[in-house]
């Protein structure tokens, strides 16, 4: 496993069973949001990952070496993902350690806080959200879904994404699922917004 999907495990583990789960549980929302260097509950309790860090009212502890039990335990919540919602997720088991390295952190990071940025742009009524199923943040406009993903099985690294109700062909489409980018071919904001752009004019 390279450093950053068992990072992006970590943090993927941390957002479905420290944050979303006991938000669900509590309020009914399942949405995440990213902040600068992580990502945050929206409805409470008030949570965020704040690079190796879960941050929490009246402290914080790292995440790396922890497991997602002893990491609830410190921010005062009830581990475990949200229930009967959805079949994917992180796999990571309450009592799974998680590694997490600091540089590979702030690439997830800076990828999530572009595409939020990016999302802003391109579609200025929606609110980017981060789902803690797939572990991306995303909006839908016109059947069409648009995002940036922190890495899967299909791509380790994190990568932008349009994504088509229905598939759609052409050089373009080079994804089952529509069309994918790497973010480290995506320069900037700009560069994304663009990607953005031609998956809305060819789709």
């Amino acid at each position: 496993m390279t450093v950053i999907v068992g990072s992006r495990r970590a943090w993927h583990g941390v957002a479905e069973l420290v944050l979303a789960g006991p938000q669900h549980r509590d309020t009914g929302e399942l949405a995440l949001a990213v902040v600068p260097g992580g990502f945050r509950t929206t409805a409470g309790p008030d949570l965020r990952v704040e690079g190796v860090e879960l941050v929490y009212a009246g402290g914080s502890v790292p995440i790396d070496g922890a497991t997602c039990a002893s990491l609830a335990a410190a921010a005062g919540v009830d581990v475990g993902a949200p229930k009967d919602l959805y079949s994917g997720g992180s796999s990571v088991a309450p009592d799974e350690v998680l590694a997490i390295d600091p540089d590979a952190a702030a690439v997830l990071a800076a990828a999530f806080f572009a595409g939020d940025s990016a999302l802003r742009r391109f579609a200025p009524a929606q609110r980017p959200i981060l789902w803690p199923e797939h572990f991306d943040i995303g909006i839908t406009v016109d059947e069409v879904n648009y995002g940036v993903s922190a890495g899967d099985s299909y791509h380790e690294e994190p990568y932008a994404y349009v994504g088509p109700w229905t598939p759609r062909e052409g050089a373009f489409w080079n994804a089952p699922f529509g069309a994918v980018r790497a973010i480290t071919e995506l320069s900037d904001v700009d560069a994304l917004v663009a990607f953005f752009t031609e998956g809305q004019q060819l789709a």
